[in-house]
């Protein structure tokens, strides 16, 4: 079986926020793993960047990285700064958007 996390060193301590770069004008992104029960995923938003209104099938947990992000969940803003975690629940409408220059790492886990 091949590698389940993928696109990163195995067995390096490594700093998370220098996995992806930030591009003027752009959200930039570097899956990490992806199947059928997970995805982790890095961001890297440029300030002013977003993704627009969606909803995912499993719950999804954004851990701020770097900078600051404002995450929209069922119509209340909640402002991140480095460090800190949301948890945005399973086909609940959520934005992300970039205060300022910020990074992500996006864990979502979905039903069976």
């Amino acid at each position: 079986m091949g590698k389940l996390i993928k696109n990163i060193e195995h067995g390096m301590v490594l700093p998370l926020v220098d996995e992806v770069a930030y591009q003027d004008g752009q959200v930039v992104s570097k899956t990490l793993a992806q199947n059928s029960r997970h995805s982790l995923t890095l961001f890297a938003f440029e300030k002013g960047e977003e993704i627009s209104s969606h909803a995912s099938e499993g719950d999804a947990l954004v851990l701020v990285l770097d900078g600051v992000g404002k995450v929209t969940l069922d119509g209340k803003e909640y402002l991140l700064h480095r460090g800190e975690a949301i948890v945005m629940p399973a086909k609940v409408p959520h934005v992300v958007y970039a205060v300022e220059r910020f990074k992500m790492l996006l864990t979502v886990s979905f039903p069976q």
